[in-house]
């Protein structure tokens, strides 16, 4: 029984890896898009083969996935593989749900309410003290820096370049957009792909397949690399049309910079602090601060509105349906 709910885990996380790979895909390219750096096709294409290779970067986001939400080392094996199970479905229909509306909620987020959910359903420990150092003030800190880091930058920018004639420059920030729009999608890759990863080591750690010393094993790599690259080709229209025209009319300055805001953040998490942040809380906060440098007027603070809602029920939600999966299944798979 074990066995099969183990397989049945890897597949339903590398399925919710998929689903955030066409759900975060407007995250990498919606601004080279709009701006016409890209072809949607051509952008679609780089952001998979770079969501592949930014997924091999590293681990150490996985491992706080893994390690640092909750705490299966006191339950039953089942019990532990129904939780993990459940905070799957929690993720998922919260994606699924947000990309149908076309907004731009946190893949990450959703898992990490999921799994908490699960976890108080099935009665198991959670690690509030490293949600709060991990996630929590990440999903505060994250935003604000990518607004304002994008805002002194757009300024900064706009000073060097005031005598600069416009139609050369803009044709000059589109092929640097080539570049930017690359390190965001490695940077997607670093973040979303090691969050599945994470779930999948979950799971082997709690039959005993894995031991946490050794690591995540290479065939979860690259099949959760696999999985995301997978779902970010096959496009994310619905949420792409929001971040790239809906809350600003975006010029290919201020898509170069968000997109390398957005970039330095992603990394600078991933490598120094560990910490799984948004990729969509930070590129949407990078776009607001580069459109404030027009006027504050030019930001449709309504669209704005609605997806700051969603971000704010991102957690509670997913933690509601992976709660409730729990509480159905429970009782059938323990």
């Amino acid at each position: 029984m074990e066995a099969a709910l183990v397989v049945l885990v890897v597949a339903l996380a590398l399925g919710f890896d998929y689903t955030n790979g066409f759900h975060d895909a407007a995250n990498a390219i919606a601004t080279s898009v709009s701006t016409r750096a890209l072809t949607p096709r051509v952008a679609l294409l780089m952001a998979a083969v770079m969501n592949f290779v930014g997924a091999l970067l590293g681990t150490e986001v996985a491992e706080t996935i893994a390690t640092s939400i909750v705490n299966l080392g006191e339950a039953a094996t089942r019990t532990e593989l129904t939780v993990v199970l459940c905070a799957l479905a929690g993720a998922i229909v919260w994606n699924l749900v947000t990309w149908w509306f076309g907004l731009p909620s946190s893949s990450t987020h959703s898992l990490i309410g999921g799994l908490v959910g699960a976890g108080l359903a099935g009665g198991l420990p959670i690690f509030w003290s490293a949600i709060v150092d991990k996630v929590v003030l990440p999903m505060v800190i994250s935003p604000v820096v990518g607004f304002v880091l994008a805002y002194l930058v757009m300024v900064a920018l706009l000073w060097v370049f005031r005598n600069a004639a416009p139609a050369r420059t803009h044709r000059r920030f589109r092929l640097a957009q080539t570049a930017s729009a690359a390190a965001m999608a490695l940077g997607h890759g670093l973040q979303d792909a090691q969050k599945t990863m994470g779930v999948i080591f979950l799971a082997l750690l709690a039959v005993g397949w894995a031991q946490p010393e050794d690591g995540i094993p290479l065939w979860v790599k690259l099949a959760a690399a696999g999985a995301i690259s997978l779902g970010t080709y096959s496009g994310g229209w619905r949420i792409m049309r929001t971040l790239g025209r809906r809350i600003i009319e975006l010029d290919p300055a201020r898509g170069f910079v968000a997109e390398s805001v957005s970039a330095t953040v992603l990394y600078v998490n991933a490598f120094v602090l560990h910490a799984p942040v948004s990729t969509t809380h930070t590129i949407t906060s990078a776009i607001m601060g580069v459109g404030a440098t027009r006027r504050l007027s030019a930001v449709r603070w309504g669209v704005a509105k609605n997806i700051g809602v969603a971000w704010v029920l991102t957690i509670p939600a997913a933690a509601l349906v992976g709660a409730l999966a729990t509480w159905a299944l429970h009782p059938v798979l323990a």
